[in-house]
């Protein structure tokens, strides 16, 4: 396991930038156009979610790298996988909600009559894309975090409530007295 924490940390690491810059993006984008009005991010559901996903995902990396550091509960290890899966699905949904918005705002959706808006505002799609972008990097190291400690969990311990806790330790002595 010990071969996982340099990766692992440099991932969580760069989890902060990846999500804060895609926060900024989003946060920051907004455009008026003379004729058609403006538009900013939080006209938008899936913009403002994909926002919000951003600073949770950043907050927990921050949080996880600190608390790595003091793995002292028998159950940190279950703790942190079950956090990275939900931090990486959440990633999942909002930038899936924030991809259908840009889809439909470069091509529209001529079924319901919705026409296609990055031609009038193609400054405002230019950053939503690069947020997204950004989001996408964040989620993609997410998706090896939730490998890596998927690994870790099940490699050493035994799923909760089927054996005693005490039986998930990185100590090799003590996985040996716990084998006599």
């Amino acid at each position: 396991m010990a071969g996982f924490k340099l990766p692992e940390m440099a991932l969580r690491l760069c989890v902060v930038p990846l999500a804060v810059a895609s926060l900024w993006e989003m946060t920051t984008n907004r455009q008026v156009d003379d004729t058609y009005g403006e538009v900013k991010f939080s006209d938008l559901s899936g913009f403002k979610y994909l926002v919000g996903i951003n600073g949770i995902a950043a907050a927990y990396s921050v949080v996880s790298i600190l608390l790595s550091s003091f793995k002292s509960f028998p159950q940190y290890d279950w703790v942190i996988f079950i956090m990275d899966q939900a931090v990486a699905y959440l990633l999942v949904t909002s930038a899936s909600a924030a991809a259908e918005l840009l889809q439909l705002a470069r091509h529209g959706d001529r079924e319901v009559s919705w026409g296609e808006v990055c031609s009038y505002f193609g400054l405002f799609c230019g950053k939503a894309t690069l947020s997204l972008a950004l989001h996408a990097a964040a989620l993609a190291c997410f998706v090896a975090l939730a490998l890596i400690s998927g690994f870790r969990v099940f490699s050493k311990c035994p799923p909760p409530g089927v054996a005693d806790s005490s039986d998930c330790s990185d100590d090799p002595k003590h996985a040996e007295e716990q084998g006599k």
